[in-house]
């Protein structure tokens, strides 16, 4: 009796492997951008700063942010990982905020703000956790792709720039900030792209996130 119930069991695993496979892979990594339109995106003062060309984002205008507004997760992410693949030109700032929320104007004041600038007078380089635990020295070049790749685990947060770590950085209990850095905490929010100053050009494509059980 135990070998036709252990063989039953075996069968539909066998013939379920697939379908199970399938299912774990679509709760995994998720896109948040459907290379063609900016759906599920939403730009802040200067909309026109965004545009959609040859399936990337291209951020090139006044000063903008583009908030992550789509139905994934209700746009609502505590733990997570998210990653994106990046190409600067010269002279180009911008970054990618997180656990931050839509505001009508201004730099974003909730939540963290991961570089990206390679070439820009700016000497917080890409992959610094911007005015938390800069990076000095742009580990990438202009004008060729690279990926972005943050994970936030409770207090920690990690940043990668084709697969190696810059950031790895833990959030103190009650940690205190100047004024001007009151809202770079952890909590919760959404992401947002950030359009510099109308000399900055910078493309993304392939974003994704995979949402994290909390700890």
């Amino acid at each position: 009796m135990k070998k036709v119930v252990v063989l039953c069991i075996g069968m539909l695993l066998w013939l379920n492997g697939p379908a199970l496979a399938a299912g774990t892979a679509a709760a995994s990594w998720i896109s948040l951008f459907d290379g063609k339109t900016l759906n599920g995106w939403k730009a802040n003062e200067n909309p026109a700063t965004f545009s959609v060309a040859n399936g990337a984002i291209v951020v090139n205008g006044l000063r903008s942010h583009l908030f992550y507004v789509g139905a994934v997760n209700h746009h609502n992410f505590k733990n997570f990982e998210w990653k994106a693949d990046v190409m600067t030109t010269p002279g180009s700032n911008s970054g990618m905020y997180f656990h931050t929320a839509f505001q009508e104007t201004g730099w974003p004041a909730k939540g963290y703000e991961v570089q990206v600038n390679n070439t820009h007078a700016d000497p917080r380089k890409t992959g610094g956790l911007n005015a938390i635990q800069d990076v000095l020295q742009a580990p990438v070049k202009d004008n060729e792709w690279f990926t972005q790749h943050i994970i936030v685990q409770g207090k920690r947060i990690i940043v990668k720039v084709n697969g190696k770590t810059l950031v790895d950085y833990t959030e103190p209990e009650n940690a205190e900030r100047p004024k001007d850095l009151a809202g770079r905490l952890l909590s919760s929010g959404t992401f947002a792209l950030q359009g510099h100053d109308p000399k900055s050009k910078v493309y993304f494509k392939n974003i994704m996130v995979k949402v994290l059980p909390d700890k």
